[in-house]
């Protein structure tokens, strides 16, 4: 991986890196935050909402010196493949910089937006091969993030010791955001969304018994809970199957990086108890 940046900060070194993906057949940039000392150290993948990039998170929400504290490597990719020949649409909320981490399987996103296998295979295998981890990782994200963290944990439980998200996208096949993104990129047929939906796999029974708790923060405030985001449906589905969900409204918090800075702590402790226990 090509070292585009490198920043000293609480301690720790953040880097910001490039690589050519086998997976999405594209340049990819991360950042990547090592704490002090010599390791080896568990890892969060942060993965983050529409529009951002990796350096949204990187640089608004204030998570290095939790993560510090803790001993946690943070992980933060980009949001989908991007470059000249990379479908792309003129709205915000689909193509470059929304990828809604699936793999598309309808042209013209198929050939480079596959990005659960980005992020489940390419991007693991490259910080085990060059940072010094134990080998537990988490997930954690922010709205159309917080779905890829819970979907992909939900989907691959083998991999991951524990999920959170900040505002989630709950159940993207009733919402206008992933209605849209899954006719795009998966096809009409909506029972090819299911596979896709947090509160739908818990529902299933889809990697339930894996987590002790999946932790929520989701703020009142927020322009987009009662249309697109709707965390009551995950709430529902997890006392339907038995999966622990705690879901923490927290008054007068909208959807931006405020609002995840001001919890970020929370989350960092969460997973850290569970990748050191």
């Amino acid at each position: 991986m090509e070292i585009l940046k490198t920043h000293a900060v609480h301690g720790g070194t953040l880097r910001y890196l490039k690589h050519d993906s086998a997976a999405t057949g594209t340049p990819m940039t991360l950042s990547v935050f090592v704490p002090p000392g010599e390791g080896p150290f568990p890892v969060l993948i942060w993965l983050s909402g529409l529009t951002c990039t990796e350096d949204n998170f990187t640089t608004k929400a204030g998570a290095y010196a939790a993560a510090a504290e803790h001993g946690v490597i943070i992980v933060a990719p980009d949001t989908s493949p991007r470059g000249e020949g990379v479908a792309d649409d003129p709205a915000y909320d689909l193509g470059q910089g929304a990828g809604f981490y699936v793999d598309a399987t309808r042209a013209p996103w198929a050939p480079h937006f596959r990005m659960e296998t980005y992020v489940v295979e390419e991007l693991i295998g490259l910080i085990e091969t060059n940072f010094p981890t134990t080998g537990a990782r988490s997930l954690s994200g922010h709205s159309m993030g917080g779905h890829g963290a819970l979907t992909l944990a939900l989907r691959h439980p083998h991999l991951f010791r524990s999920v959170s998200a900040f505002a989630p996208i709950s159940s993207p096949t009733r919402c206008p955001w992933g209605e849209k993104a899954f006719t795009a990129y998966l096809g009409p047929e909506r029972g090819a969304w299911n596979a896709h939906d947090a509160a739908r796999l818990i529902e299933g029974g889809v990697g339930g018994g894996c987590y002790d708790d999946i932790m929520i923060d989701q703020g009142d405030a927020d322009p987009f809970l009662t249309e697109q985001l709707k965390p009551e449906l995950l709430v529902q589905a997890g006392q339907a199957a038995g999966q622990k969900i705690t879901l923490r409204m927290q008054p007068g918090y909208d959807h931006s990086y405020f609002f995840m800075a001001s919890f970020i702590g929370d989350h960092l402790a969460f997973h850290a108890a569970r990748l050191k226990g």
